[in-house]
């Protein structure tokens, strides 16, 4: 997202959203905030069709989804505060569906060894009443002379 965008969903003034991340340069690395190149804010001009003399004079900056999470919690404004308190419940709330998921994955774990290992059996016990089923050897015709015939 861009700054001017963050500024007006935290509902702080775009200048002071780029003071906060000035001030605490340590926890925007370039995977969470960076400032467009000239090249990438001409695009960005014509794709929204800012007049030349209107606007901004220097690119924007642009954040990404950990960068948004991360000026949640330096900006005081109290949209940003709320935002922050509802990214770590979300966390929390990741946190412990993750820790159900690897108990149920356990449990289908050992259910699944449980069906192969029944597989296993109930296919030996098939082969076994095939063998009892079927004759050994099928009655053979007897070579010879045979008066019946």
């Amino acid at each position: 997202m861009l700054g001017g965008d963050l500024a007006r969903l935290y509902c702080v003034e775009l200048r002071a959203l780029i003071q906060a991340v000035k001030r605490n340069r340590s926890r925007f690395p370039t995977d969470f905030c960076f400032q467009l190149d000239r090249s990438e804010y001409e695009i960005l001009k014509s794709q929204i069709v800012i007049s030349s003399w209107g606007g901004s004079r220097s690119a924007p900056y642009a954040f990404t989804e950990q960068g948004v999470a991360m000026l949640s919690s330096v900006l005081r404004s109290r949209r940003a505060i709320a935002a922050n308190i509802a990214i770590m419940r979300a966390f929390v709330a990741v946190r412990a569906l993750a820790s159900q998921n690897r108990g149920i994955l356990k449990k289908l774990a050992a259910l699944e060894s449980r069906v192969d290992r029944h597989d296993a059996d109930i296919g030996s016990l098939i082969d076994a009443i095939r063998e009892r089923l079927e004759p050994d050897d099928p009655p053979r015709r007897r070579i010879g002379f045979n008066s019946s015939e």
